[in-house]
């Protein structure tokens, strides 16, 4: 199993996150003047946060996600309240860790969940009825950090 490990962060959502937010876009092409476009205000927490007392955040240690754009530094927004499904993001406790994995349920072998990394360096778990194992909570949002 990988040494991955978050930090694990509980939603405030006592206050509001408002930022201002430029209602026109932001255009990725050639440059446009600019008009008075910061008209309004978003509160991150309303639009990031839909069960604020089963929500958390957590910022990714390792790389075994990269694949699925998940990257070292990156904040996950987890939901708690949110029931796993096939194919879900998840992040999982086993066996005394905790590790961000998709989670694929084996139709063949009843009682087998197998966590799948988004990356070729790092083979899938299998999970038995053998591991101390829970689903944690479903990532809802990645929010992309760059830390240098």
């Amino acid at each position: 199993m990988s040494k991955e490990t978050l930090d694990i962060f509980s939603a405030n959502s006592d206050a509001a996150m408002e930022q201002f937010f430029v209602d026109g876009g932001v255009k990725a092409g050639f440059p446009v003047p600019s008009g008075d476009d910061i008209s309004q205000s978003l509160d991150l927490n309303k639009v990031l946060v839909q069960h604020p007392a089963a929500t958390f955040y957590a910022r990714v240690v390792g790389n075994s996600m990269v694949d699925a754009g998940v990257e070292e530094g990156d904040l996950l927004v987890i939901d708690r309240s949110l029931a796993p499904q096939n194919g879900s993001m998840a992040v999982c406790f086993i066996d005394g860790e905790f590790t961000l994995k998709f989670i694929n349920l084996d139709e063949k072998e009843r009682g087998v969940i197998w966590l799948q990394p988004a990356n070729d360096q790092y083979p899938p778990i299998k999970v038995t009825p053998d591991n101390d194992f829970i689903v944690w909570g479903i990532v809802s949002y990645t929010i992309k950090c760059r830390l240098k």
